[in-house]
């Protein structure tokens, strides 16, 4: 259970407004340059008594960025970067409003102070990366941070040269003047520190920009990411670490009744074997010592509290229950009895999505170590750092601000590190707690660790029904949807209203299409397997079984997949506009060659909307070859396109590994997947030529680290219909296709 007073941390995601906490720019010197942020104002008495308790000052100053006398500008990121392109959008927010040089510009994450880096998407209240709303968070605030910080470098050359700020140009991080005057930014950064920040400052129009938009700027870290210079937490070495190993229990809610660290302790390289509540740490001086000793320690579970079930028993039971009524509605229009009762014609079919691994290429990590003035320092893949910042006090023993978050870089996640728990941020201080703090220690976990003791997508299974009348008109719709909370016993737990779980139904509560009598049913099981969001999260499952029925509904009605879609939805809205720039796009009229066969899918999720025309072949096997896939997006303004495209792309391949062969399944409790060999993300020569056209758009930016991920799956599927004549229900593919 998460503790209570974590809940005060957090607001439902699916708010969007500006916390109640507001922001004026600000500037303090540092380090002979300058660093500019923001001041929080309060519209509270609470949270004004809040700030006058620290001042005016820095401890109520957040810097966004800082410029040295070198002219380098380092952007701090409120975001987490695990490879979605966060820091790199960030980046170009500064770096556009300042004109800096792009080869200047550096990003680092930080943490500590919630009240200025705050997800505005969050409610402010919590300092998190997720939902993919990095961007919409960031989108105003680095902006002017970047305008403040160029406003005051100009006032301090127009000052020396004794000339009018608006003779001044800038561009490339260079300031000149038609006199010939000229200095870059390191040689103004100290004296603009101490001139008086500008009360409002003014941003660029869209027609001036330079780096936003501009599908041809490269990322700033590419180089250091492809020579292996970049680093991760893997890669934290400190003077005297040790590096510990964990053994978990082999069914979930299993814990330790004895142990015996006998033969482990004298595997050379071990330093010690302790127990924590989130089982046993192996500590060696390496790595390997660890996972030698680990190998020899006999460990006796109680398992009186374990989930002893498999996937087998758990799908039966969600089978059933589906076949039931709801124990709760998401959402109902029009009378959907009465609608059926119309019908000419009445279509049924049950979906079955099984546990996903998110599988990121750096398995879970953290370092922690204890100074001597008592103070903590933690390093790690920090994706809502002010709760870890807690939750390690808590096991250390001191106070919030005795913790020190260092906020690394992630290879991957995919949800994975956004836990409520502390997970292996937790573990790795209490491992250093167990051996006295006398050294750093790395808790790092294996494959798999990560594969076997995670947290998963849940298995769902939605059951659905539709009727259609005489024309062939959908006039009813039902889904009923079964699998367990990701909300439920954590933080986010208020966000569960009249028992539906928000992250369990969107999706399929907000379909876009004009359904006069529809309902969405929710039963959410208690299963002891833990869950967590998985990229796309709802839309993961709600996607696919929306789109593949109603692609079966098109075929009972007599209809083109596209048009019959397109029949339901306003011709102006942002779906029915992707739809039609993707089939416009894949030439969806022409016909294509033998032997190759399509299909379509559209999908909103976190802001945006996709649309993806599959292309794909029988592979002789009994299985398919997806060819070609073309995507139109709606994100938005499209920051970085070239971000855009990859992450869509990702996305994509993402999607479709998961829907192709991968599955987490479970024997008598016990996880059986442990590696790449028997969980299968989708492997180098499957991947699809992928096609990416973005909507030109002059709204704020939406999501895009995560839509492009639901479309797949059903277009996919789709396609298989016509090419293999199976409807694929039952998911990963290989359950369908190999039957």
């Amino acid at each position: 259970m998460i503790p209570k007073l974590m809940q005060s941390l957090v607001l439902p995601l699916a708010k969007t407004q500006s916390s109640r906490r507001q922001f004026m720019l600000g500037v303090l010197a540092a380090g002979g340059g300058i660093a500019v942020g923001y001041h929080i104002l309060a519209s509270s008495p609470a949270i004004a008594g809040e700030v006058a308790a620290d001042g005016d000052n820095a401890a109520a100053f957040t810097p966004y960025l800082t410029i040295g006398t070198d002219g380098k500008v380092m952007v701090l990121s409120s975001q987490f970067e695990m490879g979605q392109g966060s820091y790199n959008g960030l980046a170009t927010l500064v770096a556009e409003e300042l004109d800096a040089d792009w080869a200047s510009i550096d990003v680092r994450g930080v943490a500590g102070n919630v009240k200025a880096y705050g997800n505005v998407a969050f409610g402010g209240t919590v300092q998190g990366t997720g939902g993919s709303t990095s961007m919409v968070t960031s989108w105003e605030r680095y902006r002017k941070a970047g305008a403040a910080a160029r406003a005051m470098l100009v006032a301090a050359a127009a000052a020396e040269w004794g000339v009018q700020p608006a003779e001044i140009a800038v561009e490339n991080g260079v300031l000149t003047h038609p006199s010939g005057k000229t200095g870059g930014f390191g040689a103004f950064a100290a004296k603009a520190a101490a001139l008086p920040v500008p009360a409002d400052v003014a941003l660029k129009q869209p027609g001036d920009w330079k780096l936003i938009g501009n599908a041809k700027l490269k990322r700033f870290d590419s180089a250091r990411k492809t020579n292996g210079t970049e680093q991760y937490t893997i890669d934290v070495k400190l003077p005297g670490m040790l590096t510990a190993v964990m053994i978990h229990p082999p069914r979930f809610g299993a814990k330790v009744k004895s142990f015996d660290a006998a033969a482990a302790r004298s595997v050379k390289g071990v330093v010690d074997v302790v127990e924590t509540p989130r089982g046993i740490a192996v500590v060696g001086e390496h790595m390997w010592a660890a996972i030698k000793g680990r190998e020899v320690v006999e460990v006796v579970w109680d398992e009186d509290a374990a989930e002893k079930r498999g996937t087998a028993e758990l799908l039966a039971m969600y089978r059933d229950l589906a076949g039931k009524a709801p124990a709760a509605i998401a959402r109902k229009d029009g009378d959907v009895e009465a609608g059926f009762s119309a019908a000419t014609k009445v279509i049924e079919a049950v979906f079955e999505f099984p546990y996903l691994s998110h599988a990121a290429i750096e398995p879970l990590n953290a370092v922690a170590r204890r100074n001597e003035d008592g103070t903590l320092e933690v390093w790690g893949g920090h994706q809502f750092p002010d709760v870890y910042q807690m939750l390690a006090s808590q096991v250390a023993g001191v106070t919030p601000d005795k913790v020190r978050l260092h906020v690394l870089k992630s290879g991957g996640s995919f949800g994975r590190r956004a836990v409520f728990d502390g997970d292996v941020i937790v573990e790795a201080v209490h491992v250093a707690k167990a051996i006295g703090f006398r050294a750093p220690v790395k808790v790092q976990w294996t494959r798999e660790d990560d594969m076997r003791a995670g947290r998963y997508r849940p298995a769902y299974v939605h059951k659905l029904k539709a009727g259609i009348d005489a024309d062939g008109k959908l006039v009813a719709w039902s889904d009923h949807v079964v699998g367990q909370s990701i909300m439920a016993k954590t933080a986010f737990e208020g966000a569960i209203q009249n028992g539906v779980d928000p992250t369990s139904v969107e999706g399929a509560n907000n379909l876009p299409y004009a359904i006069p009598n529809q309902t969405v049913g929710l039963t959410t099981t208690d299963v002891g397997v833990p869950v967590l969001w998985w990229r796309s999260v709802g839309s993961t499952h709600t996607a696919f079984a929306a789109e593949a029925f109603i692609d079966e509904i098109a075929e009972a009605a007599g209809r083109d997949p596209i048009e019959y879609r397109l029949s339901m939805l306003d011709p102006q809205s942002r779906h029915a506009v992707v739809l039609k720039l993707a089939a416009e796009k894949a030439e969806w009229t022409k016909p294509l060659p033998e032997g190759r066969f399509r299909g379509v899918a559209v999908a909103e999720s976190f802001g945006s909307v996709v649309a993806q025309i599959a292309e794909v072949t029988a592979d002789g096997n009994g299985g398919v070859k997806v060819d070609r896939v073309v995507a139109a997006v709606d994100c938005g303004l499209a920051i970085n396109p070239d971000l855009v495209r990859a992450q869509v792309e990702g996305g994509i391949g993402f999607g479709l590994g998961a829907i192709l062969g991968e599955e987490i399944t479970l024997t008598d409790g016990k996880v059986d997947q442990g590696n790449y060999d028997m969980y299968t993300p989708l492997r180098i020569d499957a991947m699809p030529t992928i096609e990416v056209h973005i909507l030109a758009s002059a709204n704020p930016p939406s999501g895009i680290g995560e839509p492009g991920v639901p479309p797949i799956g059903p277009a996919v599927a789709s396609a298989t219909y016509k090419a293999l004549g199976k409807r694929v229900r039952t998911l990963p593919f290989t359950k369908t296709l190999n039957t």
